[in-house]
């Protein structure tokens, strides 16, 4: 993440300016250049890639979690779906003990 403030004065703009060139993640041929803000200043965040495949990754999950929600209720709705019992309750016993819930 680099995060550029015109606005920072003084020996934190200094280093400032010495972290933004040294830890400068963003992608490889984007636009980089401080836009104009609405207030008038030119202050802009530029994030790395791992956050744009983070956020392609949760939207895969989101997107393969509500796919498998949709087939369960389809299930239960037609009366296919029987749960297990032991599973469920081995499950619940499970997350309880690995949360510290003992």
């Amino acid at each position: 993440m680099r995060i550029n403030d015109r606005n920072l004065t003084g020996a934190s703009a200094a280093e400032t300016g010495q972290a933004q060139k040294t830890q400068n993640l963003s992608r490889a041929g984007s636009d980089n250049s401080p836009t104009p803000a609405a207030d008038g200043s030119n202050d802009s965040v530029v994030f790395s890639g791992t956050m744009s495949q983070l956020s392609r990754a949760l939207a895969t999950f989101e997107s393969t979690r509500a796919n498998r929600v949709q087939a369960l209720a389809v299930e239960y709705q037609s009366g296919k779906y029987k749960p297990d019992p032991v599973a469920t309750s081995k499950g619940l016993v499970s997350e309880a003990l690995s949360a510290g819930l003992q």
